[in-house]
């Protein structure tokens, strides 16, 4: 059996692992990178393989960096399937019908923007010079409405005037064909995924329908077991079960275990300390007449969030602000965990299930819809939360709502999650945490984003503990305490030095662990 390691390796997205045993090509997610825009692009358009030697795909989970790319195999003569958790299949519905709506609502845009700086030089060069009317009027040619854009003007203009065009990724009617490949299954149940070869899956506490993935050769030569994490989660979060320590009998001996370390070198706050300090924050806020910001994943983190909340407005322990959910996706990913609420934890089913509560709905909550309410909701002066995706501040909604905030002090932005390098969310967790500790004392700092600067005086918190992976000691945890026998452990789907610090940390405990390179293949045997 051979890996080869095509994404996700010392980096954080864009998950890709191939494995190929006999006739069997079996690929471990097909996830998006993340990042620079020019970088990400270059990397998210190029497959390593050709789609149609993929006999199984099989999916860890629902985020985007996982499962972002599938569209782009199963349009290119695949012919497998797409195995997953029936919960990862039903929230993938939703992901990549909105993955697909964000790749042709960029394409048009950069279109628009070539089109629109092409007839602005046409209009300098006759005139000699660019002025703002040309440009204004240019402007609403290329637009039916004021925040629509011409297509079929812009379509036009690009043949027209041969100008080059960006394509997106996918179409939303491909993300539409994708989800047709998908099969979901329960946990514990071995399926068929290649002539030799089989997977069970196991609940992996990461979001719900995460799992964790044991692939076994039956035939064909000498058994080969591999494992593959996915994304772990971590131990007490609220609603998700923990991360699976008990595994059949015929699942608990691997040869080799492909295991994440996004927080491979880092410790997260107690679980026990996340209902408190989200406390403290909106009392904060609250003190100074402000509003609390949250950029969150539409999926996990929004429910986790509002999870918390009903809890802390339940018992009276914060002023009742009004909470909007602004993200139609979020809306949408929610009524999914309404659906499944058999993968839930026993507090959750206790606190609120059994009390004819839903954890998710209650009267402070309003979930946004329409692009007139949520620019409604920029202007809102009173005290509120806002939680809306994305959740490393790339794109959607969240741009705007920072746009009306980030400048007023007496507001919060409230990171509740991982950043990755080169994101908008990562720049101002690390320009406010640089702010903060200088007593907020010389110049603020300046975010760029939306093609303008913006100054970031509003304060910046971060709890780390609501993180959906597992830091340091609870993947040593999961190591140690789970009934797994590990043989070897490539460490991935971290930044480089996450990556080689817990495989440090790996080798000290008497583990045989390595990072691979992108592009690496191993045997397994």
């Amino acid at each position: 059996m051979h890996v080869t390691f095509h994404g996700a390796a010392r980096e954080v997205t864009g998950s890709m692992h191939l494995l190929e045993h006999g006739a069997d090509r079996i690929l471990l997610d097909c996830g998006m990178f993340q990042g620079r825009r020019q970088e990400s692009e270059a990397k998210n358009r190029e497959l390593p393989f050709d789609p149609a030697s993929i006999t199984t795909l099989v999916l860890s989970h629902a985020h985007i960096d996982h499962s972002g790319r599938i569209p782009m195999i199963t349009r290119d003569r695949f012919n497998g399937r797409v195995v997953c958790t029936r919960v990862t299949s039903d929230a993938c519905a939703y992901l990549l019908r909105d993955s697909a709506h964000i790749q042709e609502s960029d394409a048009e845009y950069l279109n628009y923007k070539s089109v629109r700086n092409y007839l602005a030089d046409l209009k300098a060069k006759e005139k000699r010079r660019r002025t703002p009317e040309d440009l204004q009027e240019i402007k609403q040619f290329l637009r039916s409405e004021r925040h629509d854009l011409n297509t079929e003007a812009i379509r036009e203009m690009m043949g027209r005037h041969r100008i080059p065009g960006v394509s997106p990724l996918y179409t939303r009617s491909e993300a539409e064909e994708a989800l047709g490949f998908f099969e979901g299954y329960p946990y514990r149940h071995p399926i068929t995924v290649g002539g030799n070869m089989t997977c069970t899956f196991y609940d992996a506490g990461h979001i719900l329908g995460s799992a964790i993935s044991i692939l076994r050769s039956n035939g064909g030569g000498p058994p080969v077991a591999v494992g593959y994490t996915g994304d772990i989660g971590r131990f007490g979060k609220p609603i998700l079960k923990d991360p699976t320590l008990n595994y059949e009998e015929a699942d608990r001996r691997l040869d080799l275990l492909i295991m994440e370390s996004t927080y491979g070198d880092r410790e997260h706050e107690p679980v026990a300390q996340l209902k408190p300090r989200l406390q403290a924050v909106i009392l904060e806020t609250h003190g100074r007449g402000g509003s609390l910001i949250i950029p969150s994943f539409a999926f996990g983190r929004t429910q986790e969030l509002l999870y918390v909340l009903h809890e802390l407005y339940t018992e009276g322990a914060v002023p009742r602000l009004p909470i909007y959910v602004d993200s139609p996706l979020a809306s949408q990913l929610t009524r999914v965990f309404g659906e499944h609420p058999e993968v839930y934890d026993r507090d959750t089913h206790k606190v609120f299930l059994e009390n004819g509560r839903n954890p998710f709905f209650f009267d402070q909550v309003h979930f946004v819809g329409s692009v007139q309410e949520s620019m409604a909701l920029n202007r809102e002066k009173n005290p509120h939360v806002v939680i809306a995706a994305s959740g490393m501040c790339e794109a959607g909604r969240i741009l705007h709502h920072l746009r009306f905030k980030v400048h007023n002090p007496d507001n919060t932005i409230l990171i509740v999650g991982f950043m990755a390098q080169n994101t908008l969310g990562r720049r101002i967790l690390d320009l406010g945490r640089a702010y903060e500790a200088g007593g907020r004392r010389g110049p603020v700092p300046l975010l760029r984003f939306l093609n303008k600067e913006y100054p970031l005086k509003a304060r910046v918190v971060q709890i780390d503990g609501f993180s959906a992976h597992a830091d340091r000691d609870e993947l040593l945890r999961f190591l140690k305490t789970s009934n797994l026998s590990v043989k070897r452990i490539a460490v991935v789907h971290g930044e480089e030095d996450q990556s080689l610090a817990f495989a440090g940390s790996l080798q000290r405990e008497g583990f045989e662990a390595f990072v691979p390179q992108v592009g690496e293949t191993v045997t397994v045997a």
